[in-house]
């Protein structure tokens, strides 16, 4: 989400090859793309958030793939780590322990995720009122960060969820990602 560009750049390596091979200039063996790659590439690319994309496809499939498994052992995993870093961010004494400002960012980039995951699992979603997931807290915590750091994470919030717009999301959640 935040380089949408590399989709593109992709696209001008694969047309500056193609016209390589066209005009007979050996290319660098070792540093070209196999063709079929190159394809699943680009549909992998073509996403807004690829890599959350494939771990929302595999969780999914993992769940339908194993009905022996209550859905509630994957949405309770998921739940309790969102919990925990939102703890983790919005308690002080927890967060004077990183000693790495990126350790921050690494766990609204998980809270994050998880949130997609479950949005994503859970057949009522992470914006229900009977989702185990604190969806306010959360927005709280990501909106007390520097807007510029978490804008694209607010983005993944908005834009790559499937239950936001649902009759079953309050308004004031919502109102909280306007």
């Amino acid at each position: 989400m935040t380089n949408p560009a590399i989709q593109n750049d992709f696209s001008y390596y694969r047309r500056t090859l193609s016209r390589m091979r066209i005009n007979n200039v050996p290319a660098e063996g070792e540093n070209e793309v196999k063709n079929e790659l190159a394809n699943r590439m680009s549909l992998f690319y073509a996403e807004a958030t690829p890599m959350l994309k494939t771990l929302s496809d595999a969780t999914t499939k993992f769940v339908s793939e194993n009905k022996n498994l209550p859905i509630e052992n994957t949405t309770d995993c998921l739940s309790t780590m969102a919990s925990v870093c939102r703890v983790m961010l919005e308690t002080p004494e927890y967060r004077s322990r990183f000693t790495n400002e990126e350790t921050g960012s690494f766990c609204l980039r998980i809270m994050v995720g998880v949130i997609i995951l479950y949005d994503h699992v859970h057949p009522v979603g992470a914006f229900a009122k009977t989702s185990k997931i604190d969806i306010k807290g959360c927005i709280k915590v990501l909106k007390d960060q520097p807007p510029n750091s978490v804008e694209g994470l607010l983005n993944a919030l908005r834009y790559t969820t499937k239950h936001l717009n649902d009759e079953t999301t309050s308004k004031k959640i919502k109102s909280m990602l306007q």
